[in-house]
């Protein structure tokens, strides 16, 4: 009785010859020379950083990505690189079938601009500090205050997530132009196109209180009553109080 047969004997040497191949061909792939870089913005309706910027990220030493083989680069560092730079809050950094490095870089989101003495600076989606950019200024709430570094240094969860909220509401983004910080912890915050300020209290019910206050100028503004107002109280829950 034989052992091995032909079609056995085919089968084996097949099998080596695609084992040999596919290990050549990764060999070879990995001494391949990056044909170029690529960076690509996920958010790039505001530019924060250029691609130049991030391009000298990713590329080590500065060196131009023609005369970088595969094999000698480290991603891993190339990501961590990039994702020091506080502008960026995450990336992607890989290289393609045809040789070319790509960084996907999302930006960080800037929700509000802290006026803190003589430094300013964001606060981003997340709640962490976001410098000022050189190429572009977000229109974002003005936040100001006694406390408000106290506010921004302990990472304030209430605080960001009020913020998160007029970010996220179309009126209120448009509305709500400052956010001062009382020394009680309350906040008054100033709208864009009116004198009267909002008192807003302690940051609880916040999204009554906005309701409320949606609710209240979608009927001064059609009376017309609007410019009448000095102060809007939205302290209390039930109800919205003015002063002319």
């Amino acid at each position: 009785m034989k052992i091995f047969n032909w079609t056995t004997i085919r089968l084996v040497l097949m099998f080596a010859l695609v084992i040999f191949l596919f290990s050549f061909t990764s060999k070879r792939n990995e001494h391949r020379k990056i044909s170029k870089s690529v960076v690509i913005f996920l958010n790039d309706t505001v530019p924060f950083l250029d691609h130049e910027t991030v391009n000298k990220l990713l590329i080590e030493n500065k060196r131009e990505a023609s005369g970088i083989q595969k094999d000698k680069l480290d991603l891993n560092k190339l990501e961590k690189s990039i994702n020091g730079n506080p502008m960026i809050e995450k990336s992607e950094v890989f290289v393609s079938i045809d040789g070319v490095l790509k960084a996907v870089v999302k930006q960080k989101t800037p929700i509000a601009r802290v006026f803190n003495g003589n430094s300013s600076f964001y606060i981003d989606y997340q709640g962490g500090i976001m410098p000022l950019s050189n190429k572009i200024t977000s229109r974002v709430p003005i936040v100001s205050g006694k406390i408000v570094s106290n506010i921004v240094r302990n990472n304030d969860r209430q605080f960001n997530k009020l913020l998160r909220f007029i970010y996220k509401d179309d009126f209120l983004k448009k509305n709500i132009i400052g956010i001062e910080i009382l020394p009680d912890g309350s906040l008054k915050m100033m709208n864009r196109n009116f004198d009267y300020e909002i008192e807003f209290g302690k940051i609880v019910n916040s999204e009554q209180k906005f309701n409320n206050y949606k609710a209240f100028f979608q009927k001064a503004f059609s009376d017309s009553s609007l410019y009448k107002y000095k102060k809007i109280n939205l302290r209390f829950t039930q109800q919205v109080v003015c002063t002319k």
